[in-house]
């Protein structure tokens, strides 16, 4: 029979998680996120060169050594606070779990840009928007702010909280930071242009396959929060017909995995996410329309989507807690 769930191991998770809520990411600390973004950067630099093959090639060495030694070294730190005394090896645990996750960065930023919105300050709200967004925003409306806001909550769910979570409860703090090294892979070298289209191969399927289950599992736990949720109204979250828009909606996305979370929290608000995305030096985007428009954009969808998050983390926690321990007696 297999060992059960780690009661330790769960109790350092939830110690993780109530220290983000707390602290969030405090400006001026180390950040290990932070450290594997400057090795990436330097060893782009220095090997993302020659043909398209040979990229391809140094770029799954890059995305193998990066991922490798981010568990490694995390996997040695660890043993080596745990050698010295227990409790500096659960404390050191705790936070580099807390790290991996951005639930209170994720809740400050969406809010950041709701205050300015809300009083009527576009030029705040863009300016706030755009610290989170890569598209250019000077000239959105407040649909177009709230859009952008509520797509990033959307994806990021899954990114900063679900999947490290996920990760976390299969192998601690050594697997969750190695996610995190392929999640900031992807974001620095896996797109689709002439500099990074073969570099990046790698990165992005492997963050591809990291996601896969936690993106679709984290839409079905958006879906049955927002059941509970104060306020939610059972009888209506089912006539939105949020779980079928879902399935039909999703596929569309460019990317396997973003639409899922994008497509609940679409059809769960009554709003239409995607379309066209303008970027800077006129670089047009046209995505795959999400939901439908059954109510305007507007401010106040920023804090409910916010509340979409928080319920999709707390349900989600939980089922893969159980999940685990069931797993655990067969």
């Amino acid at each position: 029979m297999a060992e059960p769930l780690s009661l330790t191991l769960l109790g350092l998770i939830l110690a993780a998680v109530g220290l983000d809520l707390i602290m969030g990411d405090p400006r001026g600390w180390p950040h290990p996120v932070i450290m594997i973004g400057g090795l990436i950067a330097t060893l782009e630099q220095r090997w993302n060169r020659g043909t398209p093959q040979a990229r391809r090639v140094k770029g799954l060495w890059l995305t193998a050594c990066v991922v490798s030694l981010v568990y490694a070294t995390t996997w040695s730190l660890l043993s080596v606070l745990a050698w010295l005394h227990p409790w500096l090896g659960r404390l050191g645990e705790v936070l580099l779990l807390a790290s991996a996750l951005a639930i209170k960065g994720l809740r400050d930023a969406a809010m950041a840009v709701a205050a300015p919105l809300a009083r009527g300050d576009l030029a705040g709200a863009r300016g706030a928007v755009a610290m989170i967004v890569g598209r250019d925003t000077q000239t959105l409306d407040e649909a177009g702010i709230t859009r952008a806001t509520v797509e990033t909550v959307a994806e990021n769910t899954v990114d900063g909280i679900t999947a490290p979570l996920f990760w976390a409860l299969i192998g601690g703090a050594p697997l969750a930071l190695a996610y995190k090294a392929v999640n900031t892979l992807d974001s620095m070298v896996g797109y689709r242009n002439e500099r990074y289209t073969d570099f990046g191969y790698a990165s992005a399927r492997l963050d591809d396959l990291a996601n896969w289950l936690p993106a679709r599992l984290t839409a079905l736990c958006m879906w049955l929060a927002a059941l509970v949720l104060p306020g939610a109204r059972t009888r209506e979250v089912l006539k939105k017909g949020a779980l079928a828009g879902t399935w039909r909606d999703a596929p569309r996305h460019l990317s396997p995995n973003s639409g899922w979370p994008e497509a609940m929290m679409a059809h769960l608000l009554g709003v239409q996410l995607g379309g066209i995305n303008h970027y800077h030096g006129g670089r047009i985007s046209e995505r795959a329309t999400m939901g439908k428009p059954h109510k305007p954009l507007q401010v106040a969808h920023i804090a409910a989507s916010v509340r979409y998050m928080h319920g999709a983390w707390l349900v989600f926690l939980l089922l893969m807690v159980c999940l685990a321990w069931i797993g655990s007696g067969l």
